[in-house]
């Protein structure tokens, strides 16, 4: 097996998309020499992805997500959470979309014994750089529970 990824995913051009950018660099400085860990920034990369997710025992997935809450609220959302979540298609071509990945990676035969998506829902995703202050202090929190759900997830990997 690879090692545990960690994978940030968002668009540095577009407000609040960039949040799990932010997540994986912050979680990335505070977890020093581990060598069971990728830290990969997916960017806006899409299906293009897919050979990262290959033969993980674990991974953590650091997103923008819409689910309908107040701007800044944590999401985390486990296995079976993410299995019955619906993939929308990207609408463009430069459009990162998470759960789209993690379908198409089951679909392929992929299985992880973990799965763990950390998201904060966004105020806008639009045309702007940086994090309006609800996602910023929303980030704050992501990044404490990313870090707990990290030395977990390295635990159960040991």
């Amino acid at each position: 097996m690879k090692p545990i990824l960690v994978l940030g995913l968002g668009n540095l051009l577009l407000s609040d998309d960039a949040v799990g950018l932010q997540l994986l660099q912050d979680l990335s400085a505070q977890v020093p020499d581990a060598d069971e860990i990728d830290f990969i920034d997916g960017g806006t990369q899409g299906l293009a992805l897919l050979p990262y997710l290959s033969e993980r025992s674990s991974v953590l997935i650091l997103d923008a997500i819409q689910l309908g809450a107040e701007p800044g609220t944590v999401h985390v959302l486990r296995d079976d959470d993410v299995i019955r979540l619906p993939a929308r298609h990207a609408d463009t071509s430069h459009e990162g979309n998470g759960l789209e990945l993690l379908s198409m990676a089951r679909l392929l035969g992929e299985r992880w014994q973990q799965l763990i998506i950390v998201g904060v829902e966004p105020a806008q995703v639009r045309t702007g750089i940086g994090l309006t202050p609800e996602v910023t202090a929303g980030a704050a929190l992501a990044l404490l529970t990313a870090r707990q759900l990290l030395q977990e997830m390295r635990a159960i990997c040991v």
